[in-house]
C-alpha cells in the first residue's frame, strides 16, 4: 500500500506495477480495471505480431485500443470489451490480418481465455501486528 488509493504489485521476478484509483489531476497510473484491459491488449498484441512475423510479413507498427463497457452497479465489472487493432504493414492483407487477430484473441491469448472461463478464487489472511 502506497496510500489509500495507490497500490503496487510485485511479481516473483521483482517487476513492479503501480496502480491508483484517482481521477483527474491526481491520477498517475492505471486503475486495476484499466490494467485488465491493458493486459488483454498486450497479450493479444504479442500473439498477433508473432504470427504476422511467422508469415514473413513486415510489421512497421501495431496498436490496440481497448475499451470496456462497465456495469453501472456494484461491482462495476466489464459487460463488454472492444479491441480495435491497427496494423501498419506494406505487405499484409486485410484477410491475413483478420485471421491472425481472431487466432490471437480466441485461441492463443491467455488473458482472453481467462476472462471467458470460470475461475475459482481463494484468499489467505495474515494479520501483522
Amino acid at each position: 500500500m502506497i496510500a489509500d488509493r495507490e497500490y503496487e504489485t510485485v511479481n516473483p521476478e521483482g517487476n513492479k506495477v503501480q496502480m491508483d484509483m484517482y481521477n483527474g489531476e491526481e491520477k498517475k497510473n492505471q486503475s486495476p480495471m484499466e490494467l485488465l484491459l491493458s493486459g488483454l491488449a498486450g497479450c493479444s498484441a504479442v500473439d498477433a505480431v508473432l504470427m504476422m512475423k511467422k508469415k514473413r510479413k513486415l510489421v512497421k507498427n501495431f496498436e490496440i485500443k481497448a475499451e470496456g463497457l462497465r456495469n453501472e452497479g456494484t461491482p462495476a465489472f466489464y459487460k463488454s470489451i472492444h479491441l480495435h487493432f491497427i496494423l501498419t504493414s506494406p505487405d499484409a492483407t486485410e484477410l491475413e490480418f483478420d485471421k491472425v487477430v481472431k487466432l490471437a484473441v480466441e485461441k492463443y491469448c491467455s488473458v482472453a481465455s481467462s476472462l471467458k472461463s470460470d475461475i475459482s478464487y481463494s484468499t489467505e489472511l495474515k494479520k501483522v501486528l
